[in-house]
């Protein structure tokens, strides 16, 4: 009977030992410091004094009362629709084109080519396409004045009005083949007699990709919705290398701005807020697209 109870309860521990170091990953580097950092919000710190001074919410009263931090979310939200349209919207567009009859045997080749720019550095992307606006020597203007005949050198990074979309553009050539292979996997599974029996019933391929193909997909879509948009209010990279927030804060973004006020005014607290908007608005939303798709698989 001893022997019975221990084998039992070697048997229910040992699950547990194999989960046990990927809680421990998660609660070290995920969970604790996201309530550290809402910790450290609520105080005035830098790094050059050992003194901390406890605050309250006085970090995100003055943080709701800069008008920079309302471009920031504007910036953040253009990023995610935008994004949402062209490289999920263009992405399953590809995919499907790709996975359909009408590919040839040059598909695997059209992949590469567009998942490549997914793969490259994204700080070597922000210099080259930096240099792909600039006025004078840029490609873009260089094939307008090409095409008008005339003498065009709009300042594309350099004006309030167009800088954040110029940083989108970009973004979008990077990372929309990406999202692309995502909906190929997803395209591969789906079972090839549905198919059999749509082209049966007489299905022409446009109603293959309505009836069947985008209704198998549905989860791998909410999946890579829910990833842009994470990934568009963590944006940080781009803005950084091709306009550091200019010109005149026009392109801000959360991150930018949270780098700013940590490492060039030195206010850790507020940084720290800062930080925790961008945790609460992404968690907030990948909860809403979930409840939205009544899905969750």
């Amino acid at each position: 009977m001893v022997k019975k109870v221990s084998k039992l309860n070697k048997t229910n521990i040992a699950p547990w030992l194999f989960v046990l170091p990927g809680i421990m990953f998660i609660l070290i580097f995920v969970y604790i410091p996201i309530i550290q950092n809402f910790y450290y919000s609520l105080f005035r710190m830098n790094s050059y004094s050992p003194d901390v001074t406890f605050i309250g919410f006085k970090n995100y009263i003055d943080m709701f009362s800069d008008p920079i931090f309302y471009t920031a979310i504007k910036n953040n939200s253009w990023y995610a629709i935008i994004s949402v349209i062209c490289q999920v919207g263009f992405g399953a567009i590809l995919a499907i084109i790709l996975e359909s009859k009408f590919a040839t045997t040059l598909n695997k080749y059209f992949r590469t080519i567009y998942f490549l720019p997914s793969v490259i550095s994204i700080t070597a992307v922000g210099l080259m396409w930096y240099f792909v606006y600039n006025p004078n020597l840029g490609m873009l203007n260089a094939l307008i004045r090409k095409i008008s005949s005339s003498d065009f050198d709009f300042a594309w990074l350099g004006n309030p009005k167009t800088a954040i979309f110029s940083i989108i553009a970009m973004s979008q050539w990077q990372y929309t083949g990406y999202i692309m292979v995502l909906i190929i996997v997803a395209i591969q599974k789906i079972p090839e007699v549905l198919y059999e029996v749509a082209k049966i019933e007489g299905a022409n391929e446009f109603q293959k990709a309505i009836y069947i193909t985008i209704p198998q997909i549905k989860e791998m879509l909410l999946l890579v919705c829910v990833i842009t948009v994470i990934g568009a209010f963590k944006l940080f990279t781009e803005v950084f290398v091709m306009t550091r927030g200019g010109p005149y804060d026009s392109s801000q973004v959360l991150g930018t701005f949270m780098y700013r006020h940590a490492f060039f005014f030195d206010e850790l607290g507020y940084a720290a807020a800062v930080a925790t908007v961008i945790f609460i608005i992404t968690f907030s939303l990948s909860l809403l697209q979930i409840k939205l798709a009544k899905s969750g698989k």
